[in-house]
């Protein structure tokens, strides 16, 4: 059977990222990804949560170019943590929003046609899954494409292995 994409099953990689522990520990299988898929992209998207982002708006109104000062922050936290990972033959591409997280992550990958999603789960209690939902879950369900999350568990189940990706190997 001919697959319908020649090239490579991944052609365009959004990874999600909060810049916490677990995003960066799935940025490994995005990049990794990205390398075994020659000619593919890899979009970082990172979104300020719109009711943080009114925050500042709100409170700090008295400072110029807040917009500009938090884009120039993410963008040294970008560099600080994955741009230097990214060999040069890996498009990349990173791209920041404001808003609601899952309704933003869904809307990049509907507008860029992403192939796959790949985000970290962080593990919450019942009581703030409750409240606030899952990002993780409503993006999954609701996705245009298909969609690797990253447990953080997993990570600490690899370092315990005696042998294995992360045990220094």
């Amino acid at each position: 059977m001919e697959a319908e994409n020649p090239q490579g099953l991944f052609e365009k990689i959004l990874f999600c990222t909060d810049f916490s522990s677990n995003a960066d520990f799935a940025f490994s299988y995005a990049l990794n990804l990205a390398k075994l898929n020659p000619n593919s992209t890899l979009y970082l998207l990172h979104v300020v949560p719109e009711s943080d982002a009114q925050f500042w708006k709100n409170y700090i109104y008295e400072i110029e170019n807040v917009d500009q000062k938090a884009k120039q922050d993410i963008e040294e936290r970008l560099d600080q943590t994955y741009r230097a990972k990214i060999p040069a033959e890996v498009r990349f591409e990173p791209i920041f929003r404001i808003g609601r997280e899952s309704h933003e992550i869904l809307a990049v990958a509907r507008e860029k046609q992403v192939d796959l999603i790949v985000m970290g789960r962080h593990s919450q209690g019942s009581l703030q899954k409750a409240f606030f939902g899952n990002i993780t879950e409503k993006v999954a369900r609701q996705a245009p494409c298909a969609v690797l999350i990253v447990p953080l568990s997993y990570q600490e189940m690899l370092r315990k292995r005696p042998s294995g990706p992360l045990s220094g190997e």
